[in-house]
């Protein structure tokens, strides 16, 4: 049986003018948003702010994680018009800084690096003053995507672990825990990048395999880490086996501030695009 959700987990309905012109914004771009496809507690908090977080390459994945609400297909061709209608979006939204992720294009030579790197050209001449973040896949770990994504250049490179090694495979079993460990190794050691990457809590791990893991994200060169509740998209998704309260969060927080990280936000409804300016430090 499905637990109940907490009520410090659920949020409120809001639509305002704000959120209606982000919505006729995306929509008039023909624009995917994460915050949509993957049913994300803050969207609307969000909207109200005059931010999105962009989805590219389609709204269909090649990889099926059991806990993602975006649907495992076969994708369709790649829009070469999507970097400008994102760029135009980014113009029109305002934004000082804007999020771009992605599904994973399996089927892609390059993982889609290359779209990455035309997303973030586009932005960069249409609005030159504006910080990027990509939140990205892990490219097979393929170093020849990741060398065009360090020659893009955006402010912040993403790239989220999601879970523990413990529950790596039940959750991601197209991905593999060491190859995004090297993935956020290799764009650190190679660019002066912000790293980033987050963590989904409530999957059955234990608080000494979630300090492993900060342990692990630390030593290969991650900056900025986020941590948030797990919560059950569908009851064919994996079910939450804990909530965590919020006096556990005060628990991880100082977890993560001994284990050296500086940047962190953790919390029950954090996501790893969550207020990303607030924490990225630039």
């Amino acid at each position: 049986m499905r637990q109940r959700l907490p009520e410090f987990l659920k949020r409120p309905i809001i639509d305002t003018d704000t959120t209606k012109n982000v919505r006729k914004i995306l929509k008039q771009n023909c624009l995917n948003t994460v915050c949509e496809n993957a049913r994300c507690p803050n969207k609307n908090e969000c909207y109200t702010k005059n931010t999105a977080t962009f989805l590219i390459m389609g709204n269909v994945c090649t990889r099926n994680c059991k806990y993602c609400n975006i649907s495992c297909q076969k994708p369709e061709p790649l829009n070469p018009e999507e970097p400008k209608n994102i760029a135009k979006a980014v113009k029109d939204l305002g934004l000082r800084y804007c999020v771009i992720t992605s599904v994973t294009r399996d089927d892609l030579p390059d993982g889609g690096a290359e779209h990455f790197s035309n997303c973030i050209s586009e932005i960069k001449n249409l609005t030159p003053n504006v910080k990027i973040e990509i939140l990205t896949p892990d490219f097979k770990g393929k170093k020849e995507s990741l060398d065009i994504i360090i020659n893009s250049n955006p402010d912040v490179f993403n790239h989220n672990i999601e879970t523990v090694k413990e529950v790596f495979k039940t959750a991601r079993p197209q991905g593999n825990y060491q190859t995004s460990l090297n993935v956020l190794k290799y764009i650190k050691q190679n660019s002066k990048i912000t790293t980033k990457s987050g963590l989904m809590i409530g999957l059955g791990e234990t608080l000494d395999q979630i300090q492993r893991t900060f342990d692990d994200l630390k030593n290969s060169g991650c900056d900025i880490l986020t941590v948030g509740q797990y919560i059950q998209p569908s009851k064919n998704h994996l079910p939450v086996l804990k909530y965590y309260n919020p006096d556990e969060y005060e628990i991880l927080k100082k977890m993560a501030k001994d284990t050296g990280f500086k940047n962190f936000q953790i919390g029950p409804l954090v996501r790893s695009s969550y207020n990303a300016f607030e924490i990225s430090g630039l």
